[in-house]
């Protein structure tokens, strides 16, 4: 019979396991570029800019830093990096990762949704 810490360890040990799980969805670049869709409204698949920067090459490039757009106060100062940790917080609710920022996109709440159109941008 196992013990209560034992059975904690095994709980705990299966939350961690659903969420790798979860993570590692297989991300769909194809699924991503039809996402992409509610994007590019604002943010050309370019280097151009329109209402938003164009996010070609976004992945690795510091924030408020795209040649030739306007960047509100809150976006130059937020000092992140475009990886897809940050991509996805962001993704999930832009005012609090950079608050302030003139996102107007709510957010995207389905996680595996938010993964696709982060595997589209690295298609960029």
């Amino acid at each position: 019979m196992m013990n209560k810490r034992a059975v904690r360890v095994g709980v705990v040990l299966g939350l961690f396991v659903l969420g790798a799980v979860g993570r590692l969805h297989a991300q769909d670049a194809d699924k991503g570029k039809q996402l992409y869709a509610m994007c590019v409204v604002c943010h050309a698949v370019t280097k151009v800019n329109g209402t938003g920067p164009g996010l070609a090459g976004v992945m690795g490039r510091k924030s408020g830093t795209a040649a030739g757009f306007r960047y509100s106060r809150a976006m130059k100062s937020a000092n992140l990096v475009w990886d897809e940790k940050i991509l996805d917080a962001y993704l999930t609710d832009p005012q609090k990762v950079a608050p302030g920022s003139v996102m107007p996109l709510s957010g995207v709440k389905d996680p595996k949704d938010r993964l696709d159109i982060i595997a589209y941008l690295k298609t960029l």
